[in-house]
């Protein structure tokens, strides 16, 4: 059995497609790590796409704050522009859907947190030290995380935490030592790289595969501002950031 791993889709249809396309035959279960919503232009068609196969998913804070469970206030504007948008659209279907996910999950030998495993929606880990933290916050030997929208392994290598951005060119196979793994973001890099982000896993041999797959920024684009956006989270796209 092989997974892919997903997170941070943020309504963006083009990328989550192009992820689909690029990977299509080399897994057979969807890990996402939440997120599907939130500052893109296609909420329901994400939603829709990812229940058309067999998966799993997590819930992230934009999914929690268009479904009012956080103040948007501690969203910087273009956010709560997004949300508020995003609210105006959804379907029934859609956030029932969105109700039902949880912010945690455990599938031996891997906890799965959107943001962090001490605080599941909302903490970045963005350094060691955050990094180095979180790691009393869970019990299983890998944490798989998103939120940041930045690929990244951080080992935890006796008493420090290393980390390691990814090599495209090679797989990394798990060893003893414990991980938290964030495969980046499918609809909003912010990487420098423009690229949707995801990983395949192999929870047999527990290989990790890091990957990259182009997609029409621009279709996404067009369709952000004919619906109004913020052109700072239309721009942003091109520039993975």
């Amino acid at each position: 059995m092989s997974i892919l791993i997903i997170s941070d889709i943020h309504a963006n249809l083009a990328a989550f497609q192009a992820v689909l396309a690029d990977a299509e035959g080399q897994w057979d279960i969807i890990w996402c790590l939440g997120d599907l919503i939130g500052y893109g232009p296609n909420p329901n068609e994400c939603v829709d796409l990812l229940r058309q196969h067999k998966h799993i998913s997590l819930s992230g804070n934009h999914d929690w704050a268009v479904l009012g469970k956080l103040d948007i206030n501690a969203f910087n504007d273009d956010a709560q522009t997004a949300v508020r948008w995003t609210q105006s659209i959804i379907t029934h279907e859609t956030r029932m859907y969105l109700e039902s996910l949880p912010t945690t999950l455990v599938q031996e030998p891997f906890t799965m947190a959107h943001a962090s495993p001490r605080q599941p929606v909302w903490e970045y880990i963005l350094d060691t030290y955050t990094a180095a933290i979180n790691f009393g916050y869970f019990d299983t030997p890998y944490c798989l995380v998103g939120h940041t929208h930045v690929p990244v392994l951080y080992h935890q290598e006796e008493d420090q935490v290393v980390p390691y951005r990814p090599d495209y060119n090679y797989s990394i196979k798990f060893d003893h030592l414990r991980c938290i793994i964030n495969p980046g973001s499918v609809g909003q890099p912010r990487d420098s790289d423009p690229r949707a982000a995801y990983a395949l896993l192999d929870p047999d041999t527990l290989v990790w595969e890091y990957r990259r797959v182009a997609y029409p920024i621009a279709q996404t684009q067009a369709q952000m501002r004919n619906f109004g956006m913020p052109e700072k989270l239309i721009n942003r796209l091109e520039h993975g950031w």
